[in-house]
């Protein structure tokens, strides 16, 4: 297939995605709820440094993370959930309604039809996570003031570009399980199985293997990338992911995810 007819498909996609009120009120208010939880935490230990130190008297190796309120894990959770669902329905929305057959009788080559689905979702989901990252960091660290970090701080550009990438990371898996599950309720609990009860089942440290299977999910990965190098405490468990490791997974989720959609799509029935 050409550039020009990939492009084609690629706007088609696009057209299909936007023309769903439902998408501007799930980003738009994915978005805010997520921004707003950073801004109440931020907020909140704002209120509380006006009392107390930044540094525990009793613990001199604990200090305040600004990073912590920057990145909260519920409202990246949440950001999770949304950016996979947007994908699902990208894929399983199609069976849902009959459009596919449309679709595929207009485009009989499948894989390419998926390949911009997965262009347009990546690009949306990488504009939102951005949005939504550098607006809860900018936003957060304004707030707390002289007990925040900036850009330039060790880990915050990390921060920032690891929480940007996590919603198309998340949006290509949802796709993935889209495109396998096919039914909105079995995706929406795939999505939820896959990442958030997943890692919390294999964090346990009596294992290496169960750490490293924990280690190797997109949330895991997350929150190594948003750790504060300057924070010493509390002092890291046993077999700890490091930040090489973090991107490797954040490479390789959405890169599996897109060859499984391409692949059960272009293998299954209609």
């Amino acid at each position: 297939m050409n550039e020009s007819r990939f492009r084609d498909l690629v706007a088609a996609e696009w057209i299909k995605l936007w023309s769903l009120r439902s998408t501007y009120w799930v980003l738009g208010v994915g978005a805010l709820v997520v921004i707003g939880i950073n801004v109440n935490s931020a907020q909140s230990n704002a209120e509380r440094l006006r009392h107390q130190p930044a540094a525990d008297p009793l613990n001199p190796d604990f200090v305040f993370d600004p990073m912590s309120s920057a990145f909260v894990d519920p409202a990246f959770q949440i950001l999770m959930i949304i950016a996979a669902s947007v994908g699902a329905i990208a894929v399983f929305g199609e069976y849902s309604s009959g459009l596919i057959r449309t679709t595929f009788a207009a485009v009989p080559a499948r894989r390419p039809v998926v390949a911009a689905k997965v262009a347009v979702i990546t690009a949306v989901m990488l504009a939102l996570g951005t949005v939504v990252s550098a607006t809860s960091f900018g936003v957060t660290q304004a707030i707390l003031g002289k007990n925040g970090m900036s850009i330039g701080d060790p880990g915050a550009l990390r921060a920032v570009a690891g929480s940007a990438l996590l919603a198309p990371v998340c949006a290509l898996v949802g796709m993935a399980l889209g495109a396998v599950v096919r039914h909105a309720t079995g995706t929406v609990v795939a999505v939820v199985g896959v990442l958030l009860l997943l890692p919390a089942l294999f964090q346990g440290e009596t294992y290496r293997w169960v750490k490293e299977i924990g280690n190797a999910m997109p949330l895991t990965a997350w929150e190594a990338l948003v750790s504060n190098p300057a924070r010493t405490y509390p002092l890291p468990g046993k077999y700890p992911e490091t930040i090489t490791e973090a991107w490797v997974v954040f490479a390789l989720w959405p890169l599996v995810a897109a060859v499984v959609a391409v692949s059960v799509v272009h293998r299954r029935d209609l």
